[in-house]
């Protein structure tokens, strides 16, 4: 009921305007928190207060009314929320819960390895990487090559007359090398490391390519749980503006709760804009990877909660395939700078030719022996040497600064991933509280003498504001996790 100094306060028709609309609203919007973590409608339940029944029935009577003047509007304005679960998850968000999150995430990586242009170009280097390894290895083997001529000839010898004839010759040359200080063993090798470095680009090309595909489908999930929040939001705004705007017909001195009430709602409808548009673009680069046919999203809060042991994961940054593919690279150095010293020795082959011929002169050759090079001076040399040696030098301290730099940066993403999940629990206790607030700020209203409307509308927007920072604590905290498992074995491997 009224009380007596409001009653006396407003006039006739703003009494009865504020009886038939606004207390059957906030009769409809009082939300309790339920034992399961979820809030719905309850405005019988303990929980909504210690307030007369007087008032109870006043509230509930002209409630059919109402409903038959305005079905979707109070549809809308009785529209239940949900706060958080303890686990993170907000069931009563997410119309597509049913579908398995991660199987939905190891497709859609799948889709994105076998779409990719960019891992097909790194497939083909990989594999021209090793055909020059092959290569290498085949010098060590011997060479046979055949060649042949056919000439017109002439001999002059003293006062000997010319003579002179058509001549065809054919030769035969075989060669191997028989000692060279291991500098074909030390090409093959590089040629060999650097292939390897070739096959663990493309695995950290994949592994990439996985964590980008995750990312931005959690990403779609957060905007997709942010804008329904936001939705509901604007659907109390507007409940709020459209019976305000009816009880400022009857009393012209409540126009500033209205301004103030309009101001929300537009508010709230830009929010939903603009996590819309965030959407949209986050769909857009989700497309570029996994194609045009984007599944409906699942819900993915369950998913990459558990924050993995720091030390394991500082241990796992030596296997990541980049900090491999490094050390492949500095081993490739090594053994290319002992080539290059190797080539400044002697070299000694084993050769042999057999030529014959037809026609003019004709009669046959052969000779078959050892052929040693040996360097004296070779200005050259020196250089060559350490240079080769520096560059080997200077992969391995890359090695080891990419090492050192991922493990400081696990440590930073670690504190990040802790510090998230541990603000998404310390949010839903908060949420806890904010709904008490606003259900005692609604039912103080609704008695008209205790809290103004501008109270109701902060509380509110308290509430959806602190539903938003839940959302992005948890998505934050999901997205370090991923980070750190990237580093180390790959993002698919707590997916598998």
């Amino acid at each position: 009921m009224l009380t007596e100094p409001l009653q006396t306060a407003l006039h006739p028709p703003a009494r009865r305007a504020l009886h038939r609309l606004v207390l059957p609203l906030l009769a409809g919007l009082t939300l309790v928190l339920g034992p399961s973590g979820m809030v719905g409608a309850a405005p019988n339940s303990k929980a909504a207060g210690k307030a007369p029944a007087k008032t109870s029935k006043a509230a509930t009577a002209p409630a059919a009314p109402a409903a038959a003047e305005k079905p979707a509007n109070q549809s809308q304005c009785g529209e239940e929320d949900a706060l958080p679960s303890s686990s993170g998850r907000d069931t009563r968000m997410v119309d597509t819960q049913f579908i398995d999150p991660r199987s939905q995430l190891q497709e859609l990586v799948d889709l994105t390895l076998k779409r990719s242009q960019a891992l097909g170009a790194a497939t083909m280097l990989a594999q021209a990487a090793r055909l020059d390894w092959e290569e290498a290895r085949a010098a060590r083997m011997p060479q046979v090559n055949l060649s042949g001529s056919l000439a017109h000839v002439g001999v002059k010898a003293g006062d000997l007359p010319v003579s002179h004839g058509n001549q065809g010759r054919a030769s035969l040359t075989v060669s191997a090398p028989l000692y060279d200080f291991g500098r074909n063993s030390m090409l093959a090798n590089w040629r060999n490391q650097l292939a390897e470095s070739a096959r663990l680009g493309l695995v950290n090309a994949e592994q990439q390519l996985a964590l980008q595909t995750v990312s931005l489908a959690m990403d779609r999930s957060r905007y997709q749980l942010q804008g329904q929040v936001y939705a509901q939001y604007v659907r109390k705004m507007v409940c709020l503006v459209e019976a305000l705007d009816t009880i400022v017909k009857a009393d012209r001195g409540r126009a500033s709760e209205l301004v103030q009430a309009v101001k929300n709602r537009q508010q709230a409808e830009l929010a939903v804009q603009q996590t819309q548009s965030a959407l949209t673009q986050t769909e857009a680069r989700l497309r570029r990877l996994v194609g045009d046919n984007l599944p409906p999203s699942a819900s993915y809060s369950a998913l990459l909660t558990q924050v993995p042991d720091l030390e394991e994961m500082q241990r796992d940054v030596v296997s990541a395939p980049d900090v491999a593919q490094l050390d492949a690279q500095a081993k490739a150095q090594s053994s290319y700078a002992d080539s290059v010293a190797a080539s400044f020795k002697p070299q000694i082959n084993v050769t042999g030719t057999g030529a014959a011929i037809a026609g003019f002169g004709k009669g046959a050759e052969w000779s078959a022996g050892l052929s040693v090079s040996m360097p004296i001076y070779n200005a050259t040399a020196e250089p060559a040497i350490n240079s080769a040696r520096k560059r080997a030098e200077a992969a391995r301290l890359q090695r080891e600064d990419a090492i050192e730099a991922r493990r400081y940066r696990l440590i930073d993403i670690h504190e990040s991933a802790v510090s998230s999940f541990d603000r998404a629990r310390r949010i839903v206790d908060i949420l806890r509280n904010s709904d008490r607030l606003r259900v005692s700020t609604l039912q103080q209203w609704q008695q008209l003498g205790r809290r103004s409307l501008f109270d109701v509308m902060g509380s509110e927007s308290d509430y959806f504001s602190l539903r938003v920072a839940h959302v992005n604590a948890l998505f934050d905290g999901q997205q370090a996790v991923a980070m750190m498992w990237s580093m180390g074995r790959g993002v698919m491997t707590p997916l598998r």
